[in-house]
């Protein structure tokens, strides 16, 4: 793995128009940035990155069979008891996920260890499944990369797939805070991807989501049975409508088993489950007392957050925190300090795609702080060799 110099495409922000990539630049800050590029081997994407994937979504899911089973467990992850019934019911129906982001530390000199995972509502999709495929075609078609230069990128072709295994034809409705740009260029690729799979749908903001007990209506009256919503569960679970019955009926992608995994609280349960499994990091409760043998190193997490807020990193006598946005009342997670690799000033985090039950891509994040935000920019990555 090594950062690199590449030449920007002159006619970048064309083509950024054409395909309706609104949000490649944010705040007037350019989010994308091919101004260099992360390269990987094939051996690296096989062995470090793709393998790890999938045996960590195993873990996962073997760790939810254990949650649901648990009222304890699902208490210590701060899960309100009300929503108990709708977790439990949605895993025994195995409600279908259909996609979510591993976040790894990775420098190509070691085995790629999880820093959290993004089970419930991951973003950077679009950029990562589609903006970076455009531009290996570019780079490779006018000779700036060589005819073998590949990515590890099967994204699109899998979401369109599992839209199609999950839909079973059913209307879809596509929901987020419509105010975001980033949220609903993801919602607008998404419902591409399920069209492209012969589904119907209609994309809503949240706010249109009406009840009629005991179901959920679309502005128009029309009964939401089936919905992709880009809106944490612990959100839902915190707005008076998460209380209604409607909530056991309508089928949700992604399901309520999945504010288990959505929840950091399971990264210290995964360790307790796999303790020294390579991929994973030493991490407890804030106020377990095994929280002290991670010393004076460790990064405290708040277990429901967005974005890197609210996280603080302890070095010794030295901290960093990340943006303050109020996150944290339910609790936090202590776990080893792993800091991110250092590329020249550039740290860089892998997102590492799971569609369905298979991993299906990367995505490169990078920023020159410690702690990775939604400021931190996206570079496109290349496998040679």
């Amino acid at each position: 793995m090594r950062r690199e110099a590449s030449p920007p495409r002159p006619d970048m922000k064309a083509h950024f128009e054409e395909i309706g990539f609104l949000y490649a630049y944010q705040d007037g800050a350019p989010y994308w940035d091919e101004t260099a590029r992360y390269v990987f081997s094939l051996k690296e994407v096989e062995h470090e990155l793709e393998r790890p994937t999938r045996e960590l979504h195993a873990l996962c899911l073997e760790l939810v069979s254990r949650v649901v089973a648990s009222d304890d467990l699902l208490a210590k992850l701060r899960i309100p008891s009300f929503a108990f019934e709708a977790i439990r019911k949605s895993w025994i129906r195995r409600d279908p996920s259909l996609y979510g982001r591993f976040d790894f530390a990775f420098d190509g000199r070691g085995p790629a260890k999880l820093l959290e995972y993004n089970a419930d509502t991951p973003t950077s999709l679009y950029e990562t499944a589609v903006a970076q495929w455009f531009w290996l075609e570019h780079l490779t078609a006018r000779g700036l990369l060589p005819k073998g230069a590949d990515q590890f990128n099967s994204l699109h072709e899998k979401l369109i797939a599992r839209w199609r295994e999950i839909g079973l034809g059913r209307f879809l409705h596509l929901a987020c805070m419509a105010g975001g740009v980033e949220d609903s260029g993801t919602i607008a690729y998404l419902q591409d991807c399920a069209r492209q799979a012969g589904l119907q749908s209609q994309t809503l903001d949240m706010g249109d989501i009406g009840l009629q007990e005991p179901v959920y209506v679309d502005r128009w009256g029309r009964r939401i049975d089936f919905l992709f919503k880009l809106y944490p569960w612990e959100w839902m679970f915190a707005d008076p409508f998460g209380r209604s019955a409607a909530l056991l009926r309508t089928r949700f992608v992604e399901p309520q088993w999945k504010m288990i995994l959505s929840c950091k609280g399971m990264l210290a349960l995964l360790w307790e489950m796999a303790p020294g499994h390579p991929n994973l990091l030493p991490c407890y409760f804030d106020d377990d007392p095994r929280s002290a043998q991670l010393g004076p190193r460790y990064a405290r997490k708040p277990l429901y957050s967005r974005e890197g807020a609210d996280v603080e990193l302890v070095d010794g006598d030295r901290r960093t925190e990340g943006d303050r946005d109020g996150y944290g009342a339910e609790g936090f997670v202590r776990q080893a300090l792993c800091p991110l690799p250092d590329f020249g000033g550039k740290r860089p985090v892998v997102g590492s795609w799971i569609i369905g039950d298979a991993p299906a891509g990367v995505g490169v994040r990078e920023d020159s702080s410690a702690i990775t935000s939604n400021r931190s920019r996206f570079l496109p990555h290349v496998i040679l060799g």
